[in-house]
């Protein structure tokens, strides 16, 4: 730990004590004037309204990629209107040969070929901003910008009009956004952060108004300025969105099983909202939503027990996500994880059913309904409220003489978080705090005294005697606040946050958060944690402090320290992969900001990290060098290496002693062709390697795209890892009254291959599919026992068991450890073949903009393959020889702007 704060108080002397200035910039200023007594442009992409004479072009763009500060090859200008509806832009983007501009169709948020797009600071906040594409095919981009300019997110759909016409001279778009679509405060007039930027694609070159140097440090702080906004009203948004869908389900019948007989039909409906509160706040609503045409999640297995993070794609919780992001560590911890509303059911089934009973288990947890409330005002306040209910899930179990019993295997929860930050010192600094709350409502069920003669075996609870659900929380809170300070031009940076949760529930649910692999407070060889079977609570901490150099010359660095208490406990509503653990962190970077003959861009990193827990073990620590160049010809290569002479863990042997790795290696290399090809791929290697051979990876990955013509494109991902390993955790037995930690030599084989098809009959109207097949295999041999846990030589941490002391029976390993001739404790087999093929083929009709209609097929195969087979044997066996569960939707909105 001291070294700890000696590095980061290092970093950050050095930070203040080399605080430069970096480029200035004028600010340059367009001044629109409205349309007064006159209609607006029509939008037809020829510019040729009288209206547009009110204005003057506005062009001198300045090359911002590869040669920042260039001539760009080709000119650019615009022109800006308003009305008190609209807002509308014209773009004449020349081109000395017109036939060459790339007219690529794509989905919505493509950005294929030549492009022009507007971004627009309303908030005048230099954080923030709303960008509006188009592209020379006709094809809409729309992102909400953030961290100023480090988050662009695409989920934002407004409802914008646009057209584009190529003619002699290269091609113009017209682009007409309602008000209503954009947030800003109520003044006389209004100055808002302006920039527009342009692809060129065929030299892959970028051109923008408002000059923004290579080493500036953030995008949407860089911006111009737009004036002449006078007297234009907030607009209310008011947008209701009912929607219907029609479902059939097929899937294999199983004989005699109620709920299995081949197919299954549904029809519900639904309602999303979206309200304007103010011109700056907006509430969305949403009644009983259905995401059934949101991609399927990409397949995976974790053999360290850890839950596996899957990114969250449901529109109603994408859009703004920012706002509620909460990162408060590092990776992917976050007090928010929006993924844990509508999660599976995560209560048993009870008594475990035999071979006579059939069960029909609810896959996720309905969403009766959701409020969102976000947005930002005009004097620098964020501010987000999200409020969930889900509904209570109950399972079925039918035996083969049709009687019937029912467990709930989700009680009825509410989930609500609350997010706000306040903007200070000319933006430059802000102040921001979250809390959260889960809440579960047992009812009765917790309570019922099954061995009381008077309880009631007539009412719903019949079924509920194993109580399924005594490990879930009955509430849990999270309270934080956050910072960041700017200064030199945002050229420097000071940033930290503090996280505390507080979960409560009954003895039996604490201490199995306890002895979750978050926490492993069992752990037998610590003195700073223990199991406490009465708690009913837990209350721990996070948080972190960093600080760096953000922009300024070619040199990037930053410090940091962050930590996470034992306690802690953030996965009801957050996702927390691991407590108790302190980690140091200091990286620095050179950017080649000036291309040359060779290359467009590259840079240089190396990065240090150490960890610890609240004990004060020395956990790891870790060197990483890595690079990136872009060549003069788009072609790019990124290669990388590391080194980890220090590696204990409290987590591999879940809940055993503290376990050491033998000292590890790594380095990778990918490298790729020029994507504006038709055709262009990334290939690319993963190597790591400890010690004695205690455990090696290989992953190799191939990423093809082919695009025959504009309205096709298909790419192709297949990837194959293998990962044999001499200490992979098996279980734990008891011997003689000791527990004994069993590991064994693994050979981990992973195959998968994502596969993706757009074709647009036009923007808007798309065919999209993905499908996936996965496959991952593992076979154990070898087994050992754990004998010294942090001994440097591998054969001193774990002893082989030799052949008499283990046989192999019936799917079962039997060890006679003490060769008494009596089987001392048994192992299950723990060989295993995973196979999965998931698919979904979506046709999208944006009939008029903002209303939809969806028409999906998706496609799932499950099974359990021949551990002893080859991968492609699974392959043909599980997925191409079995009967896939196929569901077809018609899904329909129609939104209604009011």
């Amino acid at each position: 730990m001291k070294y700890t704060i000696q590095v980061l108080g290092l970093l950050l002397f050095t930070l203040c004590l080399n605080a430069q200035d970096s480029t200035v910039v004028k600010k340059r200023i367009y001044t629109t004037k409205p349309i007064n007594g006159s209609e607006g442009p029509t939008i037809n992409g020829l510019i040729e309204e009288s209206s547009w004479d009110l204005v003057e072009w506005s062009g001198d763009f300045i090359e911002n990629e590869p040669d920042e500060n260039t001539p760009p090859s080709e000119q650019t200008k615009f022109k800006i209107l308003y009305d008190q509806k609209y807002l509308y832009i014209a773009y004449r983007c020349y081109d000395s040969e017109p036939s060459k501009i790339e007219k690529r169709l794509s989905r919505r948020d493509g950005f294929a070929g030549d492009w022009v797009e507007i971004n627009l600071d309303s908030y005048h906040d230099k954080r923030t901003g709303f960008s509006f594409t188009i592209t020379a095919a006709g094809v809409k981009g729309d992102e909400f910008i953030s961290d100023n300019g480090n988050n662009w997110d695409g989920s934002w759909n407004p409802i914008w009009y646009t057209a584009t016409n190529i003619d002699d001279e290269g091609w113009t778009a017209e682009v007409k956004i309602p008000l209503s679509q954009l947030k800003f405060g109520k003044s006389k007039e209004q100055i808002w952060g302006l920039q527009v930027n342009r692809r060129f694609f065929r030299k892959e070159e970028r051109s923008v108004w408002q000059r923004v140097p290579q080493d500036a440090p953030g995008w949407v702080s860089e911006f111009g300025e737009l004036h002449g906004l006078i007297n234009i009203e907030p607009q209310k948004q008011l947008e209701i969105q009912p929607f219907v869908v029609t479902q059939y389900d097929t899937f294999p019948e199983e004989d005699g099983n109620p709920f299995r007989d081949g197919d299954d039909f549904k029809l519900n409906g639904g309602l999303d909202a979206k309200i304007g509160i103010t011109n700056d706040l907006t509430m969305d609503l949403t009644v009983n939503p259905d995401f059934g045409q949101v991609e399927a999640d990409p397949a995976a297995i974790a053999l360290d027990g850890f839950q596996i993070f899957f990114r969250e794609q449901r529109p109603f919780f994408v859009e703004n996500k920012n706002i509620f992001d909460y990162r408060f560590a590092n990776g992917q911890d976050n007090v928010f994880y929006s993924r844990r509303i509508g999660r599976s059911p995560q209560g048993s089934i009870g008594s475990s059913p035999v071979n006579t009973e059939f069960i029909d288990r609810p896959t996720n947890t309905t969403i009766l309904g959701a409020a969102k409330f976000s947005g930002k005002t005009k004097n620098g306040w964020s501010i987000g409220v999200l409020e969930s209910v889900t509904q209570r899930e109950i399972a079925k179990v039918e035996d083969a003489d049709g009687n019937r019993r029912e467990t709930i295997v989700e009680p009825l929860t509410n989930y609500f978080v609350g997010r706000v930050q306040k903007d200070f010192n000319n933006r430059n600094t802000y102040l921001g705090g979250i809390f959260t709350a889960t809440n579960r409502n047992f009812g009765d069920i917790l309570n019922i005294d099954f061995d009381d003669p008077e309880t009631d075996e007539t009412s719903e609870l019949v079924g509920l005697r194993e109580n399924n659900l005594n490990f879930l929380r009955k509430s849990a809170y999270t309270a934080g606040l956050d910072f960041r300070h700017n200064w030199k031009d945002r050229n420097y940076f000071i940033e930290g946050n503090l996280v505390t949760s507080h979960v409560e529930g009954s003895k039996e649910a604490i201490e199995a958060t306890q002895n979750e692999l978050t926490h492993l407070f069992q752990r037998v060889d610590a003195d700073h944690v223990e199991v406490d079977p009465n708690r009913t609570s837990l209350t721990g901490t996070g948080g972190k402090l960093t600080g760096g150099k953000s922009g300024g010359g070619n040199w990037r660095y930053t410090a940091g320290v962050f930590w996470r208490s034992p306690e802690l406990e953030l996965n009801d509503v957050g996702f927390l992969r691991q407590a108790d653990d302190i980690r140091q962190f200091a990286n620095i970077r050179y950017l080649f900001l000036k291309p040359t003959k060779f290359y467009r861009r590259a840079n240089l990193n190396f990065e240090q990290t150490s960890a610890f827990d609240f004990e004060g073990n020395f956990n790891r620590i870790q060197y990483e060098f890595n690079g990136f160049i872009n060549y003069k010809n788009n072609w790019w290569t990124e290669v990388g290496a590391a080194h980890k002479p220090r590696i204990y863990t409290n987590t591999v042997l879940r809940g055993g002693p503290r376990w050491r790795f033998s000292e590890e290696n790594f380095a990778f290399l990918f490298f790729g062709s020029d994507s504006r090809k038709k055709f262009n791929f990334t290939m690319g290697y993963v190597n790591s390697g400890a010690r004695q051979n205690n455990f090696t990876f290989h992953r190799y990955v191939l990423r093809m795209r082919y695009q025959p013509f504009n309205a096709l494109s298909i790419s192709l991902n297949p990837e194959f890892e293998r990962n044999p390993n001499k200490t992979q955790y098996v279980t734990e037995v008891d011997f003689a009254g000791t527990p004994r930690y069993i590991t064994a030599r693994i050979d981990q084989q992973t195959l998968s291959a994502s596969i993706r098809l757009n074709y647009n009959i036009n923007p808007n109207l798309t065919i999209q599919y993905y499908g996936q097949p996965f496959i991952s295999r593992g076979t154990y041999t070898d087994f050992n026992y754990v004998n010294n846990p942090i001994a440097s030589d591998l054969n001193e941490r774990v002893t082989l068991y030799d052949d008499n002391q283990i046989s192999f029976a019936d799917d079962l390993y039997s060890v006679d450890e003490n060769l008494d001739g009596n089987v001392d404790y048994t192992i299950d087999n723990p060989d295993f073949a995973f196979v999965q093929f998931r698919s979904n083929l979506v046709l999208r009709w944006e009939y008029i903009p903002g209303s939809e209609i969806f028409l999906v097929w998706s496609q799932g195969v499950n099974g359990l393959g021949d551990p002893g087979d080859h991968l492609f044997r699974s392959l043909d066996n599980q997925i191409f020889g079995q009967q896939p569960e196929n569901t077809f939707l018609i899904k329909a909105t129609y939104r209604f702007v009011l």
